[in-house]
């Protein structure tokens, strides 16, 4: 765990995953990794499971690639994790309920909804880039503060 005092406060991070089915397991120690390292300990955890949903459904719902961007503006602002998945269809907004326990699906975007600070979702169409498809992104921990591993303060 990095406590340098001379980390930026503002970074970003990008992650190209290919349509795999360890494409959600990367995602999930890449987040990590990230979360620690920059004093995130305490929701590191929520924002490996939230991106683990969000890459799977990624990968259960498109035929191409995706992308995992993990930014934060400043001290004292939340991480946004955003996934782009080639699919424009947005997720189903219908319940934010968990399905039933024997569900074999359903529980991601339900997930999100109950864990994330907050989140969001919008379809990329006729980009001038030429990028389509879908962001999905949700947002943690805009009250934590690096002091100390883990982002503990004294």
């Amino acid at each position: 765990m990095s406590t340098d005092p001379g980390l930026p406060d503002s970074w970003e991070y990008t992650l190209q995953v290919p349509s795999d089915p360890l494409a959600p397991c990367i995602a999930r120690r890449t987040l990590r990794t990230i979360f620690e390292e920059h004093g995130f300990a305490r929701v590191a955890e929520t924002a490996e499971l939230l991106t683990s949903e969000l890459v799977t459904n990624s990968y259960r719902h498109s035929d191409g690639p995706a992308s995992v961007r993990v930014r934060r503006e400043g001290k004292g602002s939340a991480v946004r994790v955003t996934v782009w998945d080639t699919n424009p269809a947005l997720p189903g907004l219908r319940a934010t309920a968990l399905p039933r326990e024997d569900a074999e699906e359903g529980r991601g975007l339900a997930l999100v909804m109950r864990c994330a600070d907050s989140w969001g979702g919008f379809a990329l169409r006729r980009q001038p880039q030429g990028l389509t498809g879908k962001l999905v992104w949700f947002e943690l921990g805009g009250n934590e503060d690096r002091g100390g591993p883990g982002g503990e303060t004294a």
